[in-house]
């Protein structure tokens, strides 16, 4: 994570091929893990994204849940249909912008729950 906030930092002085080197040597950290742990690791995958983005950071979480407009691990209070209150986390919330929940796949490329054409989002050639 270090490496990739120097290099970012970097990237404000040195310009737009030092961003370039900057997000291919994210892609090369986190790209191929094979198995990994969701919990373990989504939050400083999301970190380090944001400082590769050139993005601010989430928040640090107060302990009053409304004031925890762009945060991990958000409360929420999720009511079932029998009235009993259960309090659930949002992965990364940003108040009027995004929620977001981590998901790792083990799924193998060429497997029957491969999404083709997933992969392609992420090609060179994709970006208009």
């Amino acid at each position: 994570m270090l490496s990739a906030m120097a290099a970012t930092k970097n990237n404000k002085t040195r310009g737009p091929s030092s961003e370039g080197a900057a997000i291919e040597a994210f892609i090369a950290r986190w790209q191929g893990r094979e198995g990994g742990q969701e919990r373990a690791n989504y939050a400083m995958f999301l970190a380090e994204l944001c400082v590769v983005l050139g993005l601010s950071p989430p928040d640090p979480a107060s302990a009053t849940t409304e004031g925890n407009d762009y945060s991990f691990e958000r409360v929420v209070k999720e009511t079932a249909r029998d009235g009993a209150v259960s309090s659930r986390r949002i992965d990364l919330y940003k108040r009027g912008s995004f929620v977001l929940e981590a998901k790792q796949s083990r799924q193998q490329p060429g497997g029957a729950k491969e999404l083709l054409g997933q992969s392609e989002l992420f090609s060179p050639d994709a970006v208009p």
